[in-house]
């Protein structure tokens, strides 16, 4: 009577701790993670808030990080330590933790309990249902959920680097939208001279108004574009605040002037390929898919015919009945077996469904390794061609415009004592200048584009789609004037 009862519990008490909580959620891993794509001193700054104590430290440090011109390091570490859409991201990660410690805990036993009574007798059944079929599939389907744990683990990392690298571009952005404005207001500084000098020789009598007139108009094109310019810098600099979470007084925080010069050589990837297969945290997160989907066909294979076995210890206590002549009380005990008879239900659509699923996984598995390789090709080749652009800007087209500027200047400054074919007219002068304010803008833009297809390439060997094909240039943040 006992036997089966004892078997059961036994069974319960042997598996209810093969698995328990992490101290931190399996954020150390996320962590980890990050640090090594991103270096140990961002990677410390993945932190999940969970206390008081810990939100304060968080805006302490990010106080810290805002009193002094902004790095794009330092930007990337104020959104990891405030964005909340990324601290959801961390909360998905211990939903996850608990399902896979839910999934690990046998089943409870279940109780079941008849009184029946009349005819002067009392009769009492006690059941103990255990489901046998659970507990004999415990360990598979524990290994299922620590696979899924695996995935949400890599999914918080994907996550986090994701967030990293949309931070590290809107700061480029941001600075180079506020490169720009700078440089306009300089050249508008420069014709705003001209214009007043030009309406003193008029007031002195000389000068001529078509000249003015040139000279007006020339600054309010240059005025038009610097409104413009002020607005992108502002739009980039609002998508820089809301990744890093900021409100308030925080967002006064200040942007160096102008983005780092371009790097001597840029970087050579031999095997970028390779890299990208081996360090892709999509490619990890797809493979543990295969792994759960595969041990879950096999589970589906192995319970096929059975879907439903239960074990039950039964006790029944039957009191004295004196109109049989019964003056004691009979207990008895025994076992039930329950099951289900596979006769409509064969488990045929569980078992294909199941290898469909596992097929749809391998499939996409091999799917995003050929992307991943294609991504970090258009990657590399868009970083090494944006260098050699940016660089073309700088020693090339740049030199070779003031050299005509400098020519067009002496030229028209000393019309009067030129020759016939020397001379150089005010139009002349306005084309030079707008060839020289549009070919220093794209220069700019150019070097701005360099150092987002750097932050690409590292998001395309690192967490996938930076660099893609499918990924639309940045846009100007100004033309070359016509």
């Amino acid at each position: 009577m006992t036997r089966p009862i004892g078997t059961v519990l036994s069974l319960a008490g042997l598996l209810a701790g093969c698995a328990s909580f992490s101290p931190d959620g399996g954020m150390s891993e996320v962590a980890q993670g990050v640090g090594r794509e991103t270096g140990p001193g961002i990677g410390r700054n993945v932190v999940k808030i969970a206390s008081v104590e810990q939100a304060q430290q968080a805006k302490q440090q990010v106080a810290n990080l805002l009193a002094i011109p902004l790095s794009a390091d330092a930007a990337v570490q104020v959104a990891l330590l405030n964005n909340r859409d990324l601290q959801a991201a961390y909360n998905d990660l211990g939903i996850s933790e608990a399902a896979y410690v839910q999934s690990s805990l046998p089943p409870n036993p279940g109780i079941s309990l008849m009184n029946v009574g009349g005819t002067g007798v009392a009769n009492f059944e006690l059941r103990l249902i255990g489901d046998i079929l659970s507990l004999i599939t415990l360990p598979s389907r524990t290994a299922i959920a620590a696979e899924h744990f695996a995935h949400a683990r890599h999914q918080a990392i994907l996550t986090t680097l994701r967030l990293a690298v949309d931070t590290r571009k809107a700061y480029i952005r941001a600075v180079a939208a506020q490169q720009q404005v700078g440089f306009l207001d300089q050249a508008r500084g420069t014709v705003d001279a001209a214009v007043k000098l030009n309406i003193q020789l008029g007031q002195a009598g000389g000068g001529d108004q078509l000249d003015q007139a040139e000279l007006a108009a020339f600054y309010a094109e240059l005025s038009a574009r610097m409104a413009q310019a002020r607005l992108t810098a502002r739009r980039e600099r609002e998508m820089l605040i809301r990744l890093m979470g900021l409100w308030g007084g925080d967002v006064s925080f200040n942007l160096p002037a102008e983005l780092p010069p371009l790097p001597g050589e840029p970087e050579s990837m031999a095997a970028v390929e390779i890299e990208a297969i081996n360090r892709r945290v999509d490619l990890v997160m797809a493979r543990h898919d295969v792994a759960a989907q595969a041990k879950s066909l096999s589970l589906t294979e192995a319970t096929r015919y059975v879907s439903m076995l239960q074990l039950a210890g039964i006790f029944n206590s039957e009191s004295a009945n004196p109109l049989t002549n019964t003056n004691t009380q009979i207990n008895r005990g025994g076992a039930q077996l329950d099951f289900q008879l596979p006769i409509f239900d064969t488990g045929e659509a569980r078992t294909r469904s199941a290898r469909e699923t596992y097929m749809r996984a391998l499939n996409r598995l091999a799917a995003k390794a050929v992307n991943a390789r294609s991504e970090a090709r258009i990657a590399y080749d868009t970083y090494r061609g944006t260098y050699d652009i940016a660089r073309f800007w700088r020693d090339r087209v740049l030199p070779l415009r003031q050299t005509v500027s400098r020519e067009v200047a002496l030229r028209y400054s000393n019309g009067v004592l030129a020759g016939e074919g020397m001379r150089v007219d005010l139009f002349r002068f306005f084309v030079d200048a707008r060839v020289r304010i549009g070919a220093t803008a794209s220069a700019l833009d150019a070097r701005r584009d360099f150092y987002l297809a750097a932050v690409d390439l590292q998001a395309a060997l690192s967490i996938g789609g930076g660099g893609s094909a499918s990924n639309e240039p940045a846009a100007p943040t100004s033309t070359p004037m016509q």
